[in-house]
């Protein structure tokens, strides 16, 4: 779907990869109604925006709360008109500690942001996307959602579920006119860990390998446009993405011991 002149929503707006994908999508033609739970962050969007704020829309939304997520639709079409695709990248990360030493609060936390967020945007607004010529739905996996990352299994396992939740809704959609695309980034430069609330656990402490390269939030964002606009199955975002893609395909025990490797010193010992 070409995003000229479109209307897109996209969660977590505020910041990091959401926030470059609104920049992106403005400086494309489109319209963008940016949603996220933290109003500094979606005002430093907005005056980002520049020249392109009379086709930028701000919703301060928690998306773990299904109420606020079933009224959104209803207030952006209010402003826009219509609405022709949804970009559902807002996400936490959980501190990195062992399952064992993972609390509750935190689970739920992580369950509630990654999978029910995207869930519930996905149901309120695909109605609406139905009824437009041409749509789309994007959701944002994440490379730890198809590899196992030490200290981030419940992470990880909500990024499962969203891979799986993206490929099944593609599957009843064909035939349709909404387009769905899955992505995967990989080390992306953003302040997840920050908003994630989980700064404390990411002191290193030693280890077998360095961190991966992180790539520029606004790359990222490019790359994922570009997915969206030639309608693609699934985007890996960065060279991480790409390889360790193709590593556990070949020996997924292989790949899993290679992360470990990498990430395990973020682990408490």
């Amino acid at each position: 779907m070409k995003v000229q002149n479109k209307v897109v929503v996209v969660t977590g707006g505020g910041n990091g990869m959401g926030r470059e994908l609104v920049l992106a999508l403005l400086s494309k033609g489109a319209s963008v109604a940016a949603v996220d739970i933290n109003a500094s962050a979606l005002e430093e969007t907005r005056q980002l925006a520049g020249k392109n704020q009379d086709r930028l829309a701000t919703y301060i939304t928690n998306i773990t709360d299904r109420a606020a997520v079933d009224a959104l639709p209803g207030q952006v079409i209010s402003r826009f008109g219509a609405v022709d695709g949804i970009i559902n990248n807002a996400g936490v990360i959980q501190p990195f500690v062992r399952l064992k030493d993972l609390d509750y609060a935190a689970i739920d936390r992580v369950m509630n942001v990654n999978l029910y967020g995207t869930l519930y945007m996905t149901k309120a607004f695909l109605p609406h996307l139905l009824a437009r010529p041409e749509a789309h739905i994007t959701n944002i996996s994440s490379m730890g959602g198809f590899l196992p990352v030490p200290g981030q299994t419940i992470y990880g396992a909500t990024k499962a579920a969203v891979k799986l939740l993206t490929e099944g809704l593609s599957s009843e959609l064909l035939g349709t006119n909404v387009k769905v695309t899955v992505v995967f980034p990989g080390a992306i430069g953003t302040n997840i860990a920050v908003n994630s609330g989980v700064m404390d656990s990411l002191q290193m402490k030693g280890g077998e390998g360095p961190l991966p390269k992180m790539l520029a939030p606004d790359k990222a964002a490019r790359i994922i446009l570009e997915g969206i606009e030639n309608n693609r199955y699934r985007v890996l975002v960065g060279a991480d993405a790409r390889l360790m893609d193709a590593v556990y395909r070949l020996n997924p025990q292989r790949a899993a011991r290679f992360i470990y490797n990498q990430m395990s010193a973020l682990l408490p010992k």
